[in-house]
């Protein structure tokens, strides 16, 4: 595969991991349950896309 057909799986990529960087980092900050019920909600959502690999530790 040539570099220009791959910028836009890279880049895919790149952007979802810093999205599940930031989803953690909340995680990690939420105080009530509510919040910490929704961010875990958006973290499997995101994990059913990426079996193997558990977003959540």
């Amino acid at each position: 595969m040539s570099a220009p057909s791959r910028r836009p799986e890279i880049r895919r990529r790149r952007t979802r991991n810093e999205k599940i960087q930031q989803l953690r980092k909340r995680l990690a900050a939420a105080k009530a349950d509510a919040d910490r019920e929704r961010i875990t909600a958006k973290l499997h959502k995101l994990g059913i896309g990426s079996p193997g690999q558990p977003l959540l530790k």
